[in-house]
């Protein structure tokens, strides 16, 4: 659990950074050389994800999309000043049961 938890922070970082440095380029006018930076990283989340102890790679994207949307509120507060309200915090935690119940919930055989 410890090693899964580690990696899906490691891949939200490196999508999310990513996607946040695409857009800077984009959308605020940054260096092209950001959006190069973002597609890098957006590269590197891609093996992080596959580097997962569980095998099945549906299993293991649905539940980094719960991982996802909790990060990005992070990142949003932390890097751009965003302040989720209740339902914004409702939802993540929502979100973070079903990542615990995809991931962790004992499974036969």
């Amino acid at each position: 659990m410890l090693v899964s938890s580690a990696l899906f922070a490691l891949a939200a970082v490196a999508e999310i950074g990513g996607a946040w440095l695409v857009w800077q380029a984009v959308r605020e006018g940054r260096p092209w050389w950001w959006a190069g930076l973002g597609v890098m990283a957006l590269g590197a989340y891609g093996f992080v994800a596959a580097y997962q102890p569980d095998p099945h790679f549906g299993r293991v994207l649905a539940a980094y999309g719960g991982v996802f949307i909790i990060g990005s509120l992070a990142w949003g507060v932390v890097v751009d000043g965003f302040r989720p309200d209740r339902w914004d915090l409702a939802g993540a935690a929502i979100c973070l049961l079903g990542v615990a119940l995809i991931m962790f919930a004992p499974r036969e055989g």
